[in-house]
């Protein structure tokens, strides 16, 4: 009897994934995404005379910067892991970006910070939020940084000519890739590090595997 017991633990003990979200979800979303936005307010005053300097390169290359704008939603989904996290937290900061600094865009921002959530979110539930290794962050990011040159494509540069979408589009996911997808990463595995996230499953799968 004691060895049929003993068998039927680790499957009795298992227990069902929740997507619903707690208090502290809500919280630790809602900080990941005010402070995102904070940084998005220096990243708006920081894009123009860096774009400046890329522009002249290769028109359309401006894009390998959007990352400064993508990490948020990756981050959150990364950490939160339930359904929604990457609209809310990027949404989060473009809201807070607009509030504090302003931008140049306007509201159109938000629409923005709506569609490259979107991006990485449907990443996140292509895996049915249970796998977040890194390639999955990586095509989060892709995912997010994607959405950013559709979006900007056909809000600001509409009717643009085939080479400069091709490498607008291109340097956008290698942005989102690097910045959005592979730092974040970075980032969560060092917040897991440091036991910031024992409540969350982050930390815990980050101590057992990459």
């Amino acid at each position: 009897m004691h060895a049929t017991s003993t068998l039927l633990t680790p499957a009795t003990s298992r227990q069902p994934r929740s997507y619903r979200w707690r208090v502290v979800d809500i919280v630790i979303a809602s900080v990941i995404g005010v402070a995102s936005g904070l940084i998005f307010v220096v990243w708006n005053q920081a894009y123009n005379p860096l774009s400046g300097l890329l522009t002249p390169l290769l028109p359309g290359l401006q894009a390998l910067l959007g990352g400064g704008w993508l990490f948020a939603g990756v981050l959150g989904g990364l950490i939160i892991r339930k359904p929604g996290a990457a609209i809310y937290t990027e949404l989060l900061a473009a809201v807070v970006s607009t509030l504090v600094g302003g931008t140049a865009w306007g509201a159109t921002i938000l629409v923005s910070g709506l569609v490259q959530g979107l991006g990485a979110e449907l990443v996140f539930a292509l895996f049915i939020y249970a796998n977040y290794r890194v390639y999955v962050a990586l095509l989060a990011g892709a995912g997010a940084g994607l959405a950013l040159a559709v979006n900007d494509l056909l809000l600001w540069y509409p009717g643009s000519a085939a080479p400069f979408i091709a490498v607008y589009t291109v340097s956008a996911i290698v942005s989102g890739i690097v910045v959005a997808g592979l730092l974040s990463w970075l980032a969560m595995r060092g917040l897991a590090r440091t036991g910031a996230l024992s409540r969350f499953a982050a930390g815990r799968s980050s101590r057992t595997r990459v």
